[in-house]
C-alpha cells in the first residue's frame, strides 16, 4: 500500500487556518509557513499569494504543473487531491478541474474532475 498524500489549495505564506488547508495542518503534517509543495502527508498547491490575494488562474496553472511533475515522479504516493481553489479562492470546477486533466494514475481527483 502507497503513502497517501493529502493534495490542497494554499497561499504562498503558508498560512494554513482555513478550509482544507486547516485540515492538511491538523490531520496530514503541512507545515505553517510553508505554501508550496510537499511537508509531511500534504502536497500545498498555491491559489492565494502572500497577502492573501486569489491568484490569477494562469498562476494556479504553473503550480499545478509542477504537481503533475512531482506526482508523476513520485509513484509510491496515491495523492488524494481536493477541489483546489474552488473554497476559498472563490474559483469553479470548471475553472480548475481542466488543469489537472493528464494528470498521473496515482492521482485522485474529486468527484466530476
Amino acid at each position: 500500500m502507497t503513502e497517501e498524500i493529502f493534495v490542497f489549495g494554499s497561499n504562498l505564506a503558508g498560512r494554513h487556518g482555513k478550509g482544507a488547508a486547516l485540515t492538511a495542518r491538523k490531520d496530514y503534517g503541512a507545515v505553517y509557513g510553508v505554501g508550496v509543495g510537499l511537508t509531511g502527508r500534504s502536497y500545498a498547491i498555491p491559489t492565494k499569494d502572500h497577502y492573501l490575494g486569489i491568484l490569477p488562474l494562469p498562476v494556479i496553472e504553473l503550480h499545478v504543473m509542477r504537481f503533475k511533475q512531482f506526482a508523476k515522479e513520485n509513484p509510491q504516493y496515491t495523492f488524494k487531491v481536493t477541489r483546489v481553489g474552488c473554497g476559498l479562492a472563490g474559483y469553479t470546477d470548471e475553472d480548475i478541474a481542466p488543469m489537472f486533466k493528464g494528470c498521473p494514475s496515482n492521482c485522485i481527483l474529486p468527484e466530476g474532475w
